[in-house]
């Protein structure tokens, strides 16, 4: 008798269950929209200063052209030289003390921390691993470094949009020898600098976006600066100006031989 009435309880309660979810499912299909609007990459990272931009579809041009021109015009207009740099922060990795297979931990650099009472040579390029940052633009700062620090910079550091684990990994392929030291900032020489999220790019107004020429997204445009004490104290667009989904790739004012030149010019 017991079993028979704990068996009908279990008919009446699964049967109230079942009623809800098609009650529950009548609900939603009322509220769902009859049609999906698809948003794509390029418009889902555009700011509201283009909210038109949202409605284009990934492989429409004018969706790649409205994300582009969604990018803030300080962004994109460079800093002139007397200015400030941008105070943001920088996530890098730093050695610890342990002896495990990745001996980092996360720590927080500001802008502050890296240029404030120092004079600092600072060179950006587009991309780790890219071919001109790789094959001349980054090695010729490696073997100037030394010259550099003899005509009174502090620092030299290389800038681009990427994570720190990338411009590890290009540093260590680039034959850079590694800081092994505990709270070192990674390399013994020029410093790898992450801008993964590009605030100090943009804070700089060298953002730019190759989308159609190299699929990148934005990165950084290429430039170098001598930074005095969290001011610019000179500064080497290529070109002269950022340009959006540029072609070429100029590289011909912001090479080591050009800022060696420039840093004698002001010891003499």
């Amino acid at each position: 008798m017991m079993l028979g009435c704990a068996n009908h309880r279990s008919k009446v309660m699964i049967k109230a269950l079942l009623n809800n979810r098609h009650q529950i499912i009548g609900q939603t299909k009322a509220v769902l929209p009859t049609t999906t609007t698809k948003i794509p990459l390029f418009a889902a990272f555009a700011t509201t200063a283009n909210p038109s931009a949202r409605g284009f579809s990934s492989s429409s041009l004018a969706g790649v052209k409205a994300y582009r021109s969604a990018l803030d015009k300080s962004w994109t207009t460079p800093v002139e030289e007397g200015g400030e740099v941008p105070n943001v922060m920088f996530k890098i990795r730093t050695r610890v003390g342990s002896g495990d297979e990745n001996p980092f931990d996360w720590k927080d650099l500001t802008s502050e921390d890296i240029f404030k009472g120092k004079r600092i040579v600072l060179f950006s390029l587009p991309g780790a691993f890219t071919p001109t940052c790789s094959s001349t633009h980054l090695p010729g700062y490696e073997a100037a470094y030394e010259e550099m620090k003899k005509l009174g910079v502090d620092e030299v550091y290389c800038l681009s949009v990427n994570d720190a684990f990338v411009m590890r990994q290009w540093g260590l392929h680039q034959g850079l020898t590694e800081d092994k030291t505990v709270g070192g900032l990674g390399f013994e020489k020029v410093k790898l600098l992450p801008d993964g999220a590009c605030q100090f790019t943009r804070g700089m107004g060298m953002s730019c976006v190759w989308d159609s020429e190299r699929g990148f997204g934005e990165r950084t445009w290429r430039y170098s600066a001598v930074i005095d004490d969290m001011k610019v104290e000179k500064l080497f667009v290529e070109g002269g100006e950022v340009v959006q989904n540029s072609g070429p790739d100029p590289f011909e004012v912001s090479d080591s031989g050009t800022m060696v030149d420039y840093l004698k010019s002001k010891s003499s």
